[in-house]
């Protein structure tokens, strides 16, 4: 195939397989007197419009076929007017990929890349000795289609991590200790890689840890500062901090699956003790030293497996060299041992090693053809890879494959297209609802932002991950999984903040426009008598100094705040949020070393009437 027939393949993958899209385009193009890899974009057009978008209404809605194609289309466009004419000079595409592997270097242990620097090798070695590289030549280029892909959804994820540290710092900046600091340089440093496209993992995760140490022990100083007898307001920060550790803990847990998930899928022992600790989690009882003890398991776990895997792949090249290998198996091989060398596991290139030693070893005229029907079956199995339930099902049928090729008999790959065909069916609908509801939150989220508080503030950051996510391509499975969590995430916030901005509208109308203006007016100046804020009873305030009060009525309640602004004072602490059984009280520090404290009986009713003159007094 040529570049240009390559894109409608790439971009409507998730909806037909690419093998079934490949023999459309070439149906049509035999159709109307023309080969496949000299189509012009007239003509791809038209097959687009008429046999490509045909096919496509057999999987999903027309609506949904016709947005695609229109966005084919507009892809065409676009590639057509920035490249006039794609050469065909193999010179030109080795640079091409040459300077693709060099973009994406900073990513060596990524699977695509460890094979496009095999591939590039051996696509060298073919050119000199004359022979075709074509196909080489086109995978390299789907290699770096798969890793712009990856970076692009990899920076939405970084972009998350990012809104959620600037968050958190906002929170522990006034601790003002050497470990706030270096959050900020490391907030700093992630920020400068976002905006230049950059992937940052090790700086994420060490800001998360830092990030959870500093929460963790601006909660726990509160709790540490309150008197043993006065404990009824630390009940709330108590419940704070075991969030704090749960949350950490899942993160941590997460971060294992990513990193050693190769590792998981072979090991029916690590499994089971893999989601004992899930169990645990759920309970509330997992520690972080537990999942400290479960990375070290895992550290060893793979050091065994990487040397057997190292031995396993040395007698593998002896082998395959002396069958004489293709270009193919040498990829296999080149990428195989560069990923050995980064410390990733091999255990699908192993398999697919064995399965083409086998086949070479047989030989006969059937070779050739064994071999192509091989790689078909590996295509099929990538395409699975993204597609929710698709290789639960065609995982057992593939082994079969597999072993019907290696004993030499016929492998039916037409009936496992047309299974994978219907999951990309029920996919492409599943994305076209996680777009909808990542529009209706979005939408929703513009009619309520004007509220205060941390429901809406979270939820603003959600709502700008799900627009980043709607605006991606293809989903890998991966960023499929984080879409629905943002959109889960997001509903139930919104819910919150709908149920918010509903309260706040009845406290507006309870007060009435008028009563409400002059309300703010006391709000800005800050000069009249702040125990009632102009007389009503919704929210209570006071001005404190020293551990004493200056302004507001004396009672045990306040007296047991007192005792916490005291040690927040010494902290070194901006601001404070408290709950008791009865009241949401609020805390900030007023700039000339007192605070001004306010409370309510729900959270609602404090941000909307007494948020601006809290923070009026701020230095």
């Amino acid at each position: 195939m040529s570049e240009l027939t390559r894109l409608p393949v790439r971009m409507l993958s998730d909806l037909v397989s690419p093998r079934a899209l490949e023999r459309i385009l070439l149906d049509a193009a035999q159709a109307r007197g023309k080969r496949l890899d000299t189509l012009d974009t007239p003509t791809l057009e038209d097959i687009l419009k008429k046999e490509v978008f045909k096919r496509l209404q057999l999987s999903v809605p027309a609506p949904i076929a016709k947005k695609r194609v229109t966005e084919v289309l507009n892809e065409l466009l676009k590639t057509t007017q920035e490249r006039p004419a794609a050469s065909a000079n193999h010179a030109a595409a080795l640079e091409a990929l040459d300077e693709g592997a060099r973009r994406f270097s900073l990513y060596f242990d990524w699977p695509e890349a460890q094979r496009l620097r095999g591939l590039i090798g051996v696509l060298r070695d073919e050119e000199q000795a004359g022979r075709d590289v074509s196909a080489l030549v086109e995978e390299g280029q789907e290699l770096i289609g798969i890793m712009e892909r990856r970076l692009a959804e990899q920076l939405v994820a970084q972009g998350q991590d990012l809104a959620e540290l600037r968050a958190a710092y906002t929170r522990v900046e006034g601790m003002g200790s050497r470990d706030v600091r270096r959050l900020e340089t490391l907030i700093e440093q992630i920020t400068e890689a976002q905006e230049s496209g950059t992937l940052l993992p090790g700086e994420v995760a060490r800001a998360r840890e830092l990030t959870f140490r500093l929460r963790k022990l601006l909660e726990s100083s509160v709790i540490e500062a309150l008197p043993g007898a006065n404990r009824a307001l630390d009940v709330e920060a108590q419940a704070r901090v075991l969030a704090l550790e749960q949350e950490h803990t899942s993160q941590l847990m997460g971060s294992l699956e990513r990193e050693f998930g190769e590792l998981l899928r072979g090991q029916v022992s690590l499994e089971t003790k893999r989601q004992f600790l899930w169990a645990q989690h759920q309970a509330g009882s997992l520690t972080q030293e537990a999942v400290e003890a479960w990375r070290a398991e895992l550290t060893d776990a793979r050091a065994r497996l990487l040397e057997e895997q190292r031995a396993e792949l040395a007698a593998l090249e002896t082998q395959l060299g002396d069958l004489n290998a293709d270009a193919d198996a040498r990829v296999m091989l080149d990428a195989a041992r560069l990923s050995l060398g980064g410390g990733t596991l091999i255990g699908e290139q192993l398999r697919e090693l064995k399965l083409t030693a086998q086949l070479l070893a047989a030989g006969g005229e059937s070779r050739e053809q064994q071999r192509a029907l091989q790689r078909e079956l590996a295509e099929l199995e990538r395409s699975a890879r993204d597609v929710p339930g698709a290789l639960e099902e065609l995982a057992p049928l593939i082994a079969d494959a597999q072993d019907g090729m290696a004993a030499g008999r016929a492998v039916n790959m037409s009936a496992l297209w047309t299974i994978l065909e219907g999951h990309l069916a029920a996919a492409a609908e599943q994305r076209q609802d996680f777009d909808a509801r990542a529009d209706h939150v979005t939408r929703e989220y513009d009619a309520v932002r004007d509220l205060a508080g941390e429901t809406i503030q979270r939820l603003g950051r959600l709502a700008d991950t799900l627009r980043e996510q709607r605006r991606l391509g293809v989903l890998s499975a991966e960023a499929r999984h984080r879409y629905e969590a943002t959109l889960l995430d997001a509903e139930a916030l919104l819910t919150e903040a709908q149920a918010e901005h509903r309260a706040a509208q009845e406290v507006t109308a309870s007060f009435g426009a008028d009563a409400l203006s002059d309300l703010l007016d006391v709000f800005d100046v800050g000069e009249r008598d702040s125990s009632s804020l102009g007389g009503s009873p919704a929210v209570e305030s006071w001005r404190v100094q020293g551990g004493q009060l200056l302004e507001g009525t004396d009672e045990e309640a306040v007296q047991r705040v007192l005792d916490v602004l005291y040690a927040a004072e010494h902290a070194g602490l901006q601001a404070l949020e408290l709950t008791d059984s009865t009241h949401v009280w609020a805390a900030r520090r007023d700039g000339q070393g007192g605070w001004r404290l306010a409370r309510a009986a729900d959270r609602v009713t404090l941000e909307f009437m007494a948020q601006r003159w809290l923070e009026s007094g701020e230095a």
